[in-house]
């Protein structure tokens, strides 16, 4: 089945940070979804040819709750509508509110109330994420669903504003605490004014004598675990919650007992209302973890002992360069050594990773003094490179491929855009979209030669080029000259095939 990512690249044309803000949205939806007792679906308008003509809206993603039975026994993902047949929704859309419905519609043998979330990046509306409501069997909820739901209306009014979540990671991990593993809400002042039944147990396993209601959390847990660190990192996470409206994690030990806090500050409307914490006894997991870490420590090795062989190999070389009296032959093992060196650098990012992806501008920025000190045409001034505008992380299939195509128009923009004398400006420019990856590399010298083409040049660095992006990267390679220079444009599709 398509990832959301596959399914923003099909359906949108949206822009990587509103991209990666659907993708945060759905890192913390099914917390949504459990304090909320509804099923949520994501909406964008469906536009896949980019021409913003289609007004229907597609369904991209769908989240059942742990805390009730779901109104849906079928998936939604991939489901259009037009905008008549969805009126809440569309209503959210248009007019960057949350609009709840009033009349409550039957989806089979459910009862359903529909409230639409429009969901806000960078004040832009970009989706709306709508919350469906079981009210076949109205009925008096408890002290629990009470609090539940009044975290959820706030936290929605906060996706709505553009605040909720933040831009931090995405939870990714197993210990990440959910509604159901204990959930705590504390008012304005860091009182709490209801703690769950789990969310008392962890406490009482860790030792804590009493109820937690009507208690201060930060004294409460610093009496409890004796360690003032732990305790100061509980309350300038309170701190940053209540005042701030900041989200952070900690984790806490007590007897053996290890349990991770989640604080979540709520601040809809810009006003703050406190915060939401949820905990989660991990002690278990620590300890199946142990096991796992000294895996990925193997795996980061070996990309360390690759990472060095590759240096090892680079420094033969370069020793044999400075012996070698031909030119030619030294300028070969030279150029060896460049492109062994931004191998090894790949290497040398996924030794500090954990999930085999590489930030591709940071081995860029590393990568631009290595190029910088080999010189243009004999006699030539000085030629600076820069970056702007950001690659961002790429899997290690992709991004090793990547990484030498970059290099190498680098380098070769180098060598042959600028004469004996001149100097000039060498930049690599970057967009990335949910769809495609476009990086450019723009010199400000002669361009290109007369006749010029592709498929007839002899350069072996070019030859290179076109091989990796089309064979590895299954994109697109273009050469075009300009009124300042040359522009080496390399166009990588994100999506699958």
């Amino acid at each position: 089945m398509a990832s959301l990512a596959d399914l923003l690249a099909i359906h949108t044309d949206l822009p990587g940070r509103a991209a990666r803000h659907l993708q945060r949205i759905a890192g913390e939806w099914q917390l949504l979804a459990d304090l909320s007792f509804a099923d949520l679906r994501l909406w964008v308008r469906n536009d896949p040819e980019g021409d913003r003509t289609d007004p229907s809206y597609i369904c991209i993603a769908q989240c059942r709750p742990n805390t009730t039975s779901t109104v849906y026994d079928s998936d939604g993902v991939g489901v259009v509508v037009p905008p008549w047949e969805a009126p809440t929704l569309h209503a959210a859309f248009e007019g960057a509110v949350v609009v709840r419905g009033v009349t409550p519609a039957w989806t089979g043998p459910s009862r359903v109330r529909r409230e639409a979330v429009p969901v806000s990046s960078d004040g832009e509306v970009v989706a709306v994420l709508t919350r469906d409501f079981n009210v076949t069997h109205p009925r008096t909820p408890s002290p629990l669903e009470v609090a539940y739901t009044e975290c959820a209306d706030d936290l929605c009014t906060m996706v709505a504003e553009g605040t909720f979540p933040e831009r931090e990671e995405l939870p990714t991990g197993e210990a990440e605490p959910r509604a159901g593993d204990g959930f705590v809400r504390v008012d304005a002042q860091g009182k709490v004014v209801f703690a769950s039944p789990n969310a008392q147990s962890a406490y009482r396993r860790m030792g804590a004598p009493s109820d937690l209601e009507g208690s201060g959390l930060v004294e409460v847990t610093a009496e409890l675990v004796g360690d003032s660190f732990e305790s100061e990192d509980l309350a300038v996470a309170l701190d940053g919650a209540l005042q701030r409206g900041e989200g952070s994690r900690i984790e806490l030990t007590k007897g053996g007992v290890t349990v991770v806090l989640r604080v979540l500050g709520l601040h809809p409307n810009g006003r703050p209302a406190g915060a939401a914490v949820l905990l989660r006894d991990v002690t278990e997991l620590k300890r199946r973890d142990r096991a796992l870490i000294s895996k990925d420590a193997t795996i980061r090795e070996i990309h360390h002992r690759v990472k060095n062989n590759l240096q090892s190999v680079s420094a033969l070389l370069r020793l044999q360069a400075r012996r070698t009296r031909n030119d030619e032959a030294k300028r070969a093992l030279q150029e060896s050594v460049r492109r062994v060196a931004s191998i090894a650098l790949v290497h040398e990012t996924l030794s500090m990773s954990v999930d085999e992806h590489v930030d591709i501008d940071e081995v860029i920025d590393r990568l631009i003094p290595i190029m910088g000190d080999v010189a243009p045409a004999e006699g030539a001034g000085t030629v600076t490179v820069v970056r702007r505008g950001d690659v961002g992380l790429l899997d290690a299939d992709r991004a090793m491929p990547l990484v030498m195509v970059v290099t190498e128009l680098i380098q070769n923009a180098i060598e042959h855009a600028y004469g004996p004398g001149e100097s000039g400006t060498v930049a690599l420019l970057a967009h990335r979209s949910t769809r495609m990856l476009e990086v450019t590399v723009r010199d400000d010298g002669a361009g290109l030669p007369s006749g010029f083409t592709l498929d007839g040049s002899d350069r072996l660095g070019l030859q290179i080029v076109q091989t990796l992006v089309t064979s590895e990267l299954g994109g697109e390679l273009r050469l075009s000259t300009w009124d300042g220079g040359t522009d080496a444009v390399v166009q990588v599709p994100l999506q699958p095939v």
